[in-house]
């Protein structure tokens, strides 16, 4: 029955993951990324969610806490969301995206870079990646909660979290592999380039402000 339990818990992590919030910010930090930082942002994000998710549903489990008050986790991830998308419009539209095609041993390479200079080395995306799995992760608690609360009658521990959070990988990652797709074979001008951005950011607005207005 345990086991039963465990894999239970890992199929809502699947039907958690698929969520529009958790899709969109992963689009958000991998378009136009390398295969190595695409795989690399979404394995921090479904850590910095899974984290978020157990330190939280540890202390829900202890402590009696106010619907009104946990409402604001979804307060919260949704307007990471909508930051999000406003962010990309941004960056669309003051020209911050830019594109180069470089040759390499007779082999076109297309390199995407953000902002005015040319940068290389800049790990601030899989950080922040971390972060706003984290923080959306907050938003996640009470529905995990209540899966585990129908599956399992004790309290919330590692293993309960570790299948929940597997569940969640296994999607951010295939939808990772999605993302992969799309960065080699439509990110092949600086005009699709900015279109598939600006799409993302108006996803994203939408996204965030029907959570807001829910």
């Amino acid at each position: 029955m345990e086991n039963l339990g465990l894999l239970l818990i890992f199929w809502y992590g699947i039907l958690h993951a698929f969520g529009p919030d958790h899709l969109t910010a992963i689009a958000d930090f991998s378009i136009g990324k390398s295969k190595k930082k695409t795989m690399t942002i979404t394995a921090l994000f479904a850590v910095g969610h899974g984290l978020t998710l157990f330190i939280f549903a540890k202390i829900l489990d202890t402590y009696n806490i106010s619907e009104s008050l946990l409402g604001y986790g979804d307060i919260i991830s949704a307007s990471v969301i909508l930051a999000m998308g406003v962010y990309l419009l941004f960056m669309v539209f003051d020209d911050r995206i830019q594109l180069k095609k470089h040759n390499h041993h007779g082999k076109e390479h297309i390199h995407i870079w953000f902002g005015k200079n040319h940068e290389h080395d800049n790990n601030s995306d899989t950080a922040s990646a971390f972060t706003v799995g984290a923080l959306m992760g907050i938003g996640g608690v009470r529905g995990m909660l209540v899966t585990l609360g129908m599956v399992e009658a004790n309290s919330v521990n590692m293993t309960m979290v570790f299948a929940f959070s597997l569940g969640v990988m296994v999607i951010f990652v295939g939808f990772g592999s999605v993302i992969l797709y799309i960065n080699k074979n439509l990110l092949n001008s600086k005009q699709n380039l900015k279109r598939v951005f600006a799409t993302a950011g108006v996803i994203s607005i939408v996204v965030g402000s029907n959570m807001l207005l829910a």
